[in-house]
């Protein structure tokens, strides 16, 4: 059986020494999330910032794009990326998306 996910004020908990273990709870409380903060800050991989690229169309662009959507079982993001990759593959440029 899979092993269940500890959560992290747990794992904290578990990582400090036998001496501040026995100090009250409330004293342990800040050390034990600064820990917890700092290794959820370690671990954490930064996304990469995004910015919003729109343009104002007829609405049945906007019909057409959710009928395409929903037939094809994606999301209106994933076809945009999809038409933009095909634009930047026909003016020679990499695909980034």
């Amino acid at each position: 059986m899979a092993k269940k996910k500890q959560n992290v004020l747990q794992a904290a908990l578990d990582d400090l020494p036998a001496a501040e273990q026995d100090r009250e709870p409330e004293a342990q409380a800040p050390a034990m999330l600064a820990k917890a903060a700092a290794k959820d800050k370690a671990a954490a991989k930064p996304k990469p910032r995004t910015v919003l690229i729109g343009g104002h169309f007829h609405p049945d662009v906007a019909k057409q794009l959710n009928m395409i959507a929903a037939e094809e079982g994606m999301k209106k993001q994933d076809l945009l990326t999809e038409a933009l990759n095909l634009l930047f593959s026909k003016k020679g440029k990499k695909a980034i998306l």
